[in-house]
């Protein structure tokens, strides 16, 4: 292991936005390096008080998949061998979870390591990885329902699967499997249908009667009311009909991407970061920064993929607004001392009292993921 270097990072929050990006990238790789170096192999998920080490409840195993993500972003951008070797080192720790029949995060796990290894190499034995995963996913379709069940409950369908729905579409293409393409596709459509509502706006949870398929309600666990609009689940709609709609080609994926989009933009206020929840009358706090971390790389992904070019420079020049105020020191930890965390402001679980006001993994990598696809990146990577 390279010893943890002591970095004096400077920061013109003056500077043009691409700028401001490289700066930004800059700093993230001297936190991960700092994190790695001081608690190798742990895979944290939120920071209590800025510091990533604590005892606090993880509620369920799902965020493997974001630090090697990270690292592997910094070694496609920098051919830097010290981040390709530990990104093979995080992505190996992780391969058993290719298994794992107790979640339904495995599109977040290898989605972000072992396909962006294998997009990198070439190898087939990587893909291979991508593959099994997404079988295991297929595992959590009920046909009576027509949807991939959460982790919670088999009744249960979270608007979160929307975001790892597409190693099942991966999966089916990479096979020719048609049963996989189906049962992915029949979650989009049931997911499309009684989780997104006519506004655009998007339920947490959807509870289905077991025996019948009925849908019978929506619920919620982390948003306000379980009829109300939870931020972060609305960007996993949003980015994930839109993958949904690029590993397809179904039209209607596009269309519940876009009214998803345009929801997040009409109610989000100027600076582009929405509270935990849009409904909640006096918010606990102002902002959830991993939502609209999620939201500009979506964006981002979605610009590419619409078929009118007034909505892609709407998207596109959203995306970049909600990185102008992501770029600063509000919410770059870049200016706050011992601040072990990259993007401040995240919120895992306000009900639970869990990772509120932090840095949360997955707001690190999508923070990162925006910042690569601002300065050139593919947006579908």
């Amino acid at each position: 292991m390279v010893p943890e270097e002591r970095v004096l990072m400077t920061f013109d929050a003056c500077a043009p936005l691409e700028r401001r990006a490289e700066q930004a990238l800059a700093f993230a790789e001297s936190q991960v390096r700092s994190l790695i170096t001081r608690h190798p192999d742990y895979f944290p998920l939120y920071t209590e008080e800025g510091k990533w080490q604590h005892g606090r409840e993880a509620w369920t195993n799902w965020c493997e998949g974001f630090l090697g993500g990270m690292m592997w972003i910094f070694a496609r951008r920098g051919g830097d061998l010290f981040w390709r070797e530990r990104a093979e080192h995080y992505s190996r720790l992780i391969e058993e979870r290719q298994f794992d029949t107790n979640v339904h995060d495995l599109g977040f796990v290898f989605w972000s390591t072992w396909k962006r290894w294998f997009d990198l190499a070439g190898d087939e034995r990587l893909n291979q990885r991508v593959i099994q995963a997404g079988r295991t996913m297929e595992l959590r379709f009920n046909e009576e329902g027509k949807y991939l069940r959460s982790f919670v409950a088999p009744e249960s369908c979270f608007i979160d699967i929307m975001m790892n729905v597409g190693i099942i579409f991966y999966a089916a293409s990479e096979t020719g499997d048609e049963d996989l393409l189906r049962k992915a596709r029949e979650h989009c459509l049931t997911t499309r249908r009684y989780l997104v509502r006519g506004d655009g706006s998007t339920a947490h949870e959807g509870i289905f009667d077991l025996q019948t398929g009925e849908f019978l309600r929506e619920s919620t666990h982390q948003g306000w009311r379980d009829d109300s609009s939870w931020a972060r689940g609305q960007c996993w709609a949003l980015y994930g009909f839109g993958t949904a709609y690029r590993l397809s080609g179904d039209a209607r994926f596009l269309d519940t991407a876009e009214r998803c989009a345009d929801f997040y933009i009409e109610r989000t206020p100027a600076h582009g970061v929405p509270p935990n929840d849009w409904e909640e009358p006096s918010p606990r706090r102002p902002y959830e920064s991993s939502a609209a971390a999620i939201a500009a790389s979506g964006l981002f992904q979605l610009a590419e993929l619409t078929r009118d070019p007034d909505r892609a420079d709407h998207y596109r020049g959203y995306a970049r607004r909600i990185l102008d105020t992501l770029l600063t020191p509000e919410f770059l930890a870049i200016e706050t001392p011992g601040w072990e965390g990259i993007l401040k402001h995240g919120s895992y679980h306000e009900r639970k009292d869990l990772g509120v006001d932090e840095s949360v993994m997955w707001g690190e990598y999508f923070f990162v993921e925006a910042l690569d696809k601002l300065l050139g990146a593919p947006a579908s990577s």
